[in-house]
């Protein structure tokens, strides 16, 4: 068995609404194990014999467009994955805010030329790295809810699926993916 976090997009903002009993219900019905649920967004880490990441994903997803009606994407990072990401942030050591670092999960490494060709839009102080499927995020004069640097227009210069988490969110799931 191997230990995952699966981060749903999208869930418990805006209009998708998702109780993550059942969310923990459908992940537990799919032969995964040792199911638990961080937060209302959409995080849930779990044990499983299926070694495919994307396998997982699309099976999530399935199941809770299948049972409740829900079309939201999935994005499954494994226990080694996300404990690289909680430990290679390149501005961990530049703020002791936590509420100031923010990761975005992509579902797959964008490319390259999108990646040369993002910038922060207007004035905005925001630092990022782009490193494989993930985005480093920092910024400096304030949290993420006030920035036009945001999952949407990530999504939109990148062209790829992402959900965004923030530093304290990245650390207890990769203590969860730790088992």
């Amino acid at each position: 068995m191997a230990r995952y976090v699966a981060l749903l997009r999208g869930v418990n903002v805006g209009t998708t609404r998702l109780a993550m009993a059942d969310l923990r219900r459908i992940v537990t019905d799919l032969g995964h194990e040792n199911v638990e649920t961080y937060l209302q967004s959409g995080n849930v880490a779990f044990d499983s014999t299926v070694r495919d990441a994307e396998k997982l994903a699309a099976g999530i997803g399935r199941a809770l467009a299948d049972e409740l009606a829900l079309s939201v994407p999935v994005l499954v990072r494994s226990g080694r994955e996300l404990a690289a990401v909680a430990g290679g942030n390149p501005y961990g050591d530049l703020e002791d805010d936590p509420t100031r670092l923010h990761v975005a999960f992509l579902a797959t490494p964008p490319p390259r030329s999108t990646v040369d060709a993002l910038t922060v839009p207007g004035s905005e102080n925001v630092s990022f790295t782009v490193t494989g499927r993930e985005v480093f995020l920092h910024f400096p004069d304030g949290g993420y809810g006030r920035t036009k640097f945001t999952n949407a227009y990530l999504e939109k210069k990148l062209g790829v699926v992402a959900t965004t988490r923030n530093w304290k969110s990245v650390r207890a799931l990769a203590e969860m993916a730790a088992g």
